[in-house]
């Protein structure tokens, strides 16, 4: 998998999203962005691919893993 230019603009807003609220990032609140094109289903895909690659990770609550992503300590 390559690192798109879509890509590159959803890891650019998560790491902003978390940067500014310290919180995990969901698709809902990067499709709210002004200037954010794409559907949240078009989000959670690039988001899912990106934490494969490596770029996000998906914290743990309990047994089953939180939907929203934060950045990769890499």
């Amino acid at each position: 998998m390559e690192l798109t230019e879509r890509k590159k603009k959803v890891l650019r807003s998560v790491v902003d999203l978390y940067i500014r609220t310290a919180e995990p990032v969901g698709s809902k609140a990067i499709t709210e962005l002004p200037d954010m094109k794409y559907s949240s289903a078009t989000i959670r895909n690039e988001m899912a691919e990106l934490t494969a690659m490596g770029y996000l990770e998906q914290p743990q609550r309990g047994p089953h893993p939180l939907r929203r992503r934060l950045p990769a300590v890499r």
